[in-house]
């Protein structure tokens, strides 16, 4: 069986990480998201695996090239949307194919309820379902899906999970997969909504720290650097090569550090934290439900919660980022958010600097004793 996984997109409403990777490349628990659906299908056996690339391209096909397994890449030229992404690739697919979001996590068990069910798709309930497609049902098959609507008369979504044959593309009218689809069952085809298990999307930044929480669950442990020991390490903690924890720092599981990593001492690595390769994390420093890339370093007594850090950032002593709820305008529209701060890429702040609910863009600078609460700055910017 083959499957296609589109990869073309930006993310949007994901940026200011996605100025620089396309989503599908953001590491998760230090792993690409794309590689957790890759995994998901060699799980069931499918390995004609086609990859629809675009935005940013040269970076999925690197890191497609690095993999043991082989897959086809299919340029989409312009990103017009996954309908248009999925024609890049007809000319490849010969029978009954799977469609699959690369931006998505999605669990081998719900690919292997769709795989051999031709005219299928994946659903699930989501309390947020103005965000996704919202599927109507009756009696198990697919009545009619309505794109993001303002008023959800369901919380029943689309996953973007397809089990197909080639009778989709003559419906393929629109650039959106989601209006083929209902092309198909205004034509009569009968289209079966199965439930996913365990499926999680990120549509804004912030989403990124649940799909965190969720990949580290089942985090197996290993200790290939080294550690203290005068250092406490309780529960599944992953260590990287090259990577030093100091002596009284303790870190509490599910965590995973990556290599050449600099960790204290007396420092604290709290649940649901993942660190990159090359880190540094000054004493007395406080860490927890973080995702922190890679070359970032993180000054002394300092305080990061609730935080996503893309790469090459730095940060003074006494930073502290506190959970807060509050509104910010994501791509033209007013959101609720709830978390610490989103650093872009090569962001730098001062000393005692404060984020709540803050997002930050990529090269920026931040002066110290700031305070900024539910702020979106700019790329490029410097704040005093």
């Amino acid at each position: 069986m083959q499957a296609v996984i589109l990869a073309a997109g930006e993310g949007k409403r994901v940026r200011p990480l996605t100025r620089s990777r396309p989503k599908a490349m953001i590491p998760v628990a230090n792993r690409p998201i794309i590689e957790y659906v890759i995994e998901a299908l060699l799980k069931n056996g499918i390995r004609e695996i086609i990859v629809v690339v675009g935005y940013r391209k040269e970076q999925v096909t690197r890191f497609l090239n690095q993999l043991d397994v082989p897959i086809e890449v299919v340029v989409q030229d312009k990103q017009l949307g996954t309908g248009h992404a999925l024609l890049a690739a007809e000319s490849r697919i010969r029978d009954n194919f799977l469609v699959l979001p690369g931006d998505n996590y999605i669990d081998p068990s719900s690919i292997a309820r769709i795989k051999d069910l031709p005219n299928s798709m994946l659903v699930k309930e989501h309390p947020n379902p103005s965000n996704f497609g919202v599927v109507m049902l009756n009696e198990g098959h697919v009545t009619g899906i309505v794109e993001k609507p303002e008023y959800a008369s369901s919380f029943m979504v689309s996953t973007g999970i397809y089990s197909l044959t080639r009778e989709i593309f003559p419906h393929i009218r629109e650039n959106d997969l989601t209006d083929a689809i209902s092309s198909m069952i205004e034509s009569g085809v009968k289209i079966q909504g199965i439930p996913a298990d365990d499926w999680q999307d990120a549509i804004f930044t912030w989403d990124l720290l649940k799909m965190n929480r969720r990949l580290l669950h089942n985090l197996p442990p290993s200790r290939d650097g080294s550690a203290s020991r005068q250092a406490i390490i309780q529960g599944a903690v992953r260590i990287g090569k090259g990577s030093t924890i100091g002596p009284n720092t303790v870190i509490t599981g599910p965590v995973i550090i990556g290599n050449d990593c600099t960790i204290g001492p007396n420092c604290c690595i709290m649940p649901n934290t993942s660190i990159g390769s090359r880190v540094t994390v000054e004493p007395f420093t406080v860490i927890g439900d973080a995702i922190i890339m890679d070359d970032t370093s993180i000054g002394s007594h300092s305080r990061i919660i609730d935080a996503v850090m893309g790469e090459r950032c730095s940060l003074a002593d006494h930073t502290s980022t506190w959970t807060t709820s509050g509104l910010l305008e994501i791509e033209g529209v007013v959101t609720r958010s709830e978390f610490g701060v989103i650093l872009g890429d090569t962001v730098s702040s001062g000393p005692f600097s404060v984020f709540k609910n803050s997002i930050i863009g990529n090269n920026t600078s931040i002066e110290g004793l700031t305070d900024l609460t539910s702020r979106y700055i700019q790329d490029n910017s410097t704040v005093i």
